[in-house]
């Protein structure tokens, strides 16, 4: 079966640049790891390129757009690690779960090749940012794709979650990394930096509503209380799990 990002990684490598503010908040959840595997990577980003990382991604366009000088990478699926139990000091996964086949597989297979702490970012499919209000299908496509928390219990243990704020100006253009820039909705190369708008069936009807919104200053009324804010919680959480025994800092 071909990988998703086979067929819909044009342009990723440009819309979706690491952004500066959640790379820290990344790394430094990996704590000492000296040794880090990069669960579903893409390109690259967030890879700390101060440890050793090795990279794992199912898809060929995607390793095939890494940039020069990025970690080694093995192309292979998060259920079947080609790896030894244990290899790892922590591993990494950028939100990546939710587009895994079957995820309490993957997870368990992560955690058996990880001695360490293991970081997720992730998304909460309880959460309904604004978009929400003009694609409703945004929140049914959450519902149906990212794992509910039990599954990464039952896979990881106990897990911290953490929520995860978006800058205003965040860099990476994940789907609601533009929620103080509304127009960017509207520009269907932004929107292909998204699996979610590829997943969805129609966007016009509601991205119609928006336009209309923006151009009569409705958005800008209704959703006022967000112009001022610097960082936003649209969802995403970050999620850290310890090895057995050893429970998450504080």
């Amino acid at each position: 079966m071909p990988a998703l990002y086979d067929s819909i990684g044009a342009g990723y490598e440009t819309l979706r640049r690491p952004d500066p503010r959640i790379a820290s908040r990344l790394h430094a959840a990996l704590g000492p790891a000296r040794t880090v595997l990069n669960v579903g990577a893409g390109t690259g980003n967030y890879e700390p390129a101060e440890r050793a990382v090795l990279a794992v991604e199912p898809a060929a366009r995607m390793i095939q757009r890494r940039p020069p000088g990025s970690a080694p990478v093995v192309q292979a699926t998060a259920a079947a690690l080609p790896f030894a139990e244990g290899t790892f000091d922590a591993a990494l996964a950028v939100l990546t779960v939710h587009h895994w086949p079957d995820p309490l597989a993957g997870l368990r297979e992560v955690r058996r090749v990880t001695r360490g702490r293991i970081v997720i970012l992730t998304f909460d499919p309880a959460s309904r940012p604004w978009l929400t209000d003009y694609l409703p299908g945004l929140a049914a496509l959450d519902e149906a794709q990212m794992p509910p928390l039990e599954v990464y219990r039952t896979a990881l243990g106990t897990v911290r979650v953490e929520p995860l704020l978006t800058p205003h100006d965040c860099v990476d253009g994940f789907l609601h990394a533009y929620w103080r820039r509304p127009h960017a909705y509207l520009d269907p190369r932004i929107r292909s930096g998204s699996s979610s708008f590829h997943a969805l069936k129609d966007v016009d009807a509601g991205l119609g509503r928006l336009k209309a919104d923006l151009d009569s200053g409705d958005w800008q009324g209704r959703y006022a209380h967000l112009t001022g804010l610097e960082e936003y919680d649209a969802g995403y959480r970050l999620l850290v799990a310890e090895p057995s025994g050893n429970p998450p800092d504080h």
